[in-house]
């Protein structure tokens, strides 16, 4: 990640005053391929920009890619509903959630700060989730994502006894997650 996020701060501080549409740029692209983490972008718009003004840029690109991710799928994947994994008891809820229930479900997922923003995406997406709702969950659910992503990554830089309280509740959290889910049949 080092030397990604390297380049991409090289990148921004040689382009100065429209480094702010590369970034989104980049974080649309990112959003739409879907598999690529942007925590990488992330770092490097906290280095160049700062951490609220980064925090902020941040979170401009990952929501305009999503919505552009979400028009782009749902143009192009409106049958990949009735692919085998997309009956997964978790993914066929969201495929089938309307309103209020399809807001909280994407609300729920947004809010995780890693998690995979490209399967949110694409199954609300190929789902019933309308745009409007769609960009209204996906937008509230990403902001306090973004700032636990945000200063996570930002402490992570500075490296002081803050970002390392951090990393090591994250890693815990992770550890406690994977064992229940290896747990549980």
């Amino acid at each position: 990640m080092t030397v990604l996020k390297d380049t991409v701060i090289d990148w921004l501080v040689s382009y100065g005053q429209v480094a702010v549409i590369i970034s989104i740029f980049l974080n649309v692209v990112i959003s739409v391929l879907g598999i690529v983490p942007s925590v990488f972008l992330t770092a490097a718009n906290l280095a160049v920009f700062g951490l609220w003004p980064g925090m902020a840029v941040s979170f401009a690109g990952e929501a305009i890619g999503a919505v552009v991710s979400f028009v782009l799928y749902r143009k192009g994947f409106r049958k990949a509903a009735e692919w085998k994994a997309m009956h997964h008891p978790k993914i066929k809820q969201l495929l089938e959630a309307k309103s209020k229930e399809a807001f909280m479900l994407i609300l729920a997922l947004r809010i995780l700060p890693f998690m995979p923003s490209g399967v949110v995406t694409f199954v609300a997406a190929v789902g019933k989730s309308s745009l409007l709702l769609f960009v209204l969950a996906s937008s509230i659910g990403k902001i306090p994502a973004i700032l636990i992503e945000g200063y996570s990554v930002y402490q992570l830089i500075q490296w002081t006894w803050e970002g390392k309280l951090v990393a090591t509740v994250m890693a815990v959290l992770l550890l406690l997650w994977c064992w229940k889910k290896l747990r549980t049949p």
